[in-house]
């Protein structure tokens, strides 16, 4: 019992050494954290003054940041309306929403429509049936007799195969002492020889050639293949070419005369589009009224051009777009509301800030109000029609002369108040059109001829150009049958005879 008792002291003793130990242990590790706890405790103190410098400057930078961020989206927003939503090339045409479509043809149960019957019956074809022994009609196909045999007309328009004709025409020459020319007799139908060994085109290949080349828009090469193709009549270029510059020096004298009736017209229609002549930019004009025109091709697009086309005796009114070449004239001018109604278009489309401004939307209405009155002048009575038009310019004035901040606005403004007197004059004149569609119109063949080839080789090849547009066109104007018209123009001319086939004052459609 006693060494039990022994035993636990011991064991409790020791137990004791080592709590005494770890106790001492604690305690010096207890002292070296106060030492370091001393050391650290005015570092953080300055941390602690560091940290609320940041916390101060932190708020600073949100305030910052969010200003800037409302101000990068009123730039953001300013610029969307400064520019296009989507920039697109001015050679791209817009998209444009296709109309409902209907069903093409009548609609069903209409009389259906022929070829009206002809007036004359040139060829008369009996086609035979067979017969049987009795003289009955039988079926072609097993002979037997047909049952209700009835007769028809079936009428057929075709056209007769081109042939080449070639005629030689024996002339007489000598020298006349009198007039000291030499002298040569020659049929009214042919041309003027100008070699006594060459074998020349006649009037009818002649008057084909030019409607392929001007009318129908065919390169050289083309026409030549053409022609050899259907009658059979080997040409080459360079003839074709040579032969349009001949026909065009014989409609010289009639080309003249054309301008000389425009200049005494009551209202003409003056546009320009570029042609280019052997790689050189060039300008192609036309001057028209409602039943002539003129085509002259210059290398100048200024106001000389213009002074010379149409004298410095002008006196009608002359329809044209806002370029400023127009302005030399001393005469009433029209300027064409649809190149306004354009503009203001093209201009919404750059700039969405004059596309919401007021100045757009009223100018716009405004001119659409004035093209609807002068297309209800004859079912208003004068003076409800004047009174309307005088308000609608007293309208236009205002806008004009108004402040504007948008500068588009301010520019177009300046473009109203310099031509004010030109914007109307066509609710007064009946003559006188609100556009110039008739100049631009008459401009776009000539610009399809020009994708086609190019331009003119030279400047005799542009004027020959010039000088049959004006007489195809004149007589297109005039309901005459074209190839008639030049074939009786280049006769005329060969004949020595005064031009004014289509300058007659009340021209023969026939």
């Amino acid at each position: 019992m006693y060494r039990k008792l022994v035993a636990r002291q011991s064991r409790f003793l020791k137990r004791y050494d080592q709590i005494q130990q770890q106790l001492q242990f604690h305690r010096t590790q207890a002292y070296h954290l106060e030492g370091e706890v001393q050391h650290l405790r005015p570092r953080a103190y300055q941390d602690g003054l560091k940290i609320a410098h940041l916390e101060d400057r932190i708020e600073v930078l949100v305030a910052d940041n969010a200003r800037l961020k409302q101000r990068l989206a009123d730039l953001t927003d300013k610029l969307d309306h400064s520019l296009p939503a989507k920039v697109i090339p001015d050679f791209v045409k817009a998209n444009i929403p296709q109309k409902r479509k209907k069903r093409p043809g009548r609609k069903i149960g209409h009389e259906a429509a022929h070829r009206p019957v002809p007036a004359n019956i040139d060829i008369q074809i009996i086609v035979p049936i067979p017969l049987d022994p009795s003289g009955a009609c039988c079926c072609p196909i097993c002979n037997t007799q047909l049952l209700n045999v009835k007769r028809h007309q079936r009428i057929v328009e075709d056209i007769v195969p081109a042939k080449v004709v070639s005629t030689c025409y024996h002339t007489i020459s000598g020298d006349c002492l009198c007039c000291r020319k030499h002298v040569e007799t020659r049929a009214p139908e042919q041309p003027p020889a100008s070699d006594v060994a060459a074998v020349q085109l006649g009037v009818n290949a002649l008057t084909t050639a030019a409607l392929m080349r001007v009318q129908y828009r065919l390169p050289f090469r083309l026409i030549t293949q053409l022609m050899s193709d259907l009658p059979g009549l080997p040409v080459s270029s360079g003839g074709v070419a040579r032969q349009v510059q001949r026909m065009a020096a014989w409609l010289e004298g009639e080309y003249d005369r054309l301008r000389i009736f425009l200049r005494s017209s009551p209202a003409v229609n003056m546009d320009e589009t570029s042609w280019r002549v052997d790689g050189h930019n060039g300008w192609l004009w036309a001057l028209l009224d409602p039943t002539h025109s003129l085509f002259h091709r210059d290398q100048s697009r200024g106001h000389k051009v213009v002074r010379e086309l149409l004298g410095d005796a002008f006196d009608g009114i002359l329809s044209t777009d806002f370029y400023s070449a127009y302005t030399a004239m001393d005469c009433r001018k029209q300027k064409c509301l649809v190149h306004l109604l354009r503009e203001l278009k093209q201009t919404a489309i750059k700039s969405q800030v004059f596309a919401g401004g007021q100045f757009q939307r009223r100018l716009k209405r405004l001119l659409k109000e004035l093209l609807l009155l002068r297309k209800k002048k004859p079912k208003l009575k004068p003076g409800d029609y004047q009174r309307q038009g005088k308000r609608m310019e007293e309208r236009l004035k205002e806008l004009a002369e108004a402040p504007w901040d948008e500068p588009h606005a301010v520019r177009i403004a300046k473009r109203l108040n310099r031509h004010e007197n030109e914007l109307t004059l066509f609710l007064w004149e009946d003559g006188v059109e609100a556009t110039n569609n008739a100049a631009e119109r008459a401009l776009r063949p000539a610009v399809v001829m020009r994708k086609i080839t190019g331009g003119s080789r030279s400047e005799r090849g542009a004027r020959a150009t010039a000088v049959l547009m004006s007489v195809i066109k004149t007589a297109q104007q005039q309901n005459r049958p074209l190839f008639e018209t030049i074939k009786t123009l280049l006769m005329n001319a060969w004949a020595g005879k005064n031009p004014g086939l289509l300058t007659d004052v009340l021209p023969n459609p026939s």
